[in-house]
């Protein structure tokens, strides 16, 4: 039992690390993208909007306690994947054809909440499908 809260913990700091890490790389990427926007209003915006989907996973993670182990798991491996796919995202290496710098950081929170969302949905299912195994 020690073990796995010891594997769990593990899980949640290196979930965490990445969370910082892939904010902090996130608004790097943004900002030297916009290197040439003068507009301050613009430029918190995007601050905003790319921030969002880190401080969504930071809030989510602060509220575990009352999830189950595999849905506290889930948010620690979406909070690894996304501060991942955020960096390798923002910093141009899959950057689409023909498109403004800009697209990557408008559409790619917005894929993030989507993601965000899609995962505590199916965690939500997943228990209540096991409470109603429990409760027959």
């Amino acid at each position: 039992m020690t073990n796995n809260k010891s594997r769990q913990n593990l899980l949640q700091t290196t979930a965490l690390t990445a969370l910082l890490v892939g904010s902090i790389g996130s608004l790097y990427f943004m900002f030297k993208a916009g290197s040439n926007q003068k507009s301050i209003i613009l430029i918190g915006l995007f601050t905003t909007w790319v921030l969002s989907p880190f401080v969504g996973l930071f809030i989510a993670n602060k509220i575990t306690s009352i999830w189950s182990v595999i849905t506290a798991q889930l948010l620690y491996w979406l909070m690894l994947g996304l501060s991942i796919i955020s960096i390798i995202a923002y910093s141009g290496l899959m950057r689409i054809p023909d498109t403004k710098p800009a697209f990557i950081f408008l559409v790619f929170p917005f894929v993030s909440w989507f993601a965000i969302l899609s995962i505590f949905l199916i965690a939500r299912q997943h228990k209540q499908k096991k409470s109603n195994l429990t409760n027959k």
